[in-house]
């Protein structure tokens, strides 16, 4: 539909604003951005993620998003070591 605004167009949460050790993000359907603790699952009555109450917080404000179900993120490396540091083997 023209004029409708594509959700990427809308704003995104920046990863620099995550708190530590909250590592999802997404959005609901009315443009709500939360980021989660424990990884979130589609609402059963759609429209929205879920996750225990406490595990989310909200991150901002976008644009109603018709692609909701698609908007979830992982933070990029999620902590992880980086693939090169886990190859390398040990020097003693």
């Amino acid at each position: 539909m023209p004029g409708t605004p594509h959700p990427s167009d809308s704003y995104t949460p920046d990863w620099s604003d995550a708190p530590s050790g909250w590592n999802w993000t997404a959005q609901d359907e009315d443009g709500r951005w939360y980021w989660y603790k424990t990884e979130p699952v589609l609402g059963i009555g759609g429209g929205i993620w879920r996750s225990n109450s406490r595990s989310q917080r909200l991150a901002g404000q976008g644009t109603p998003n018709p692609l909701w179900y698609e908007s979830m993120h992982t933070r990029p490396n999620n902590g992880q070591a980086a693939e090169s540091d886990l190859a390398r083997p040990d020097s003693a």
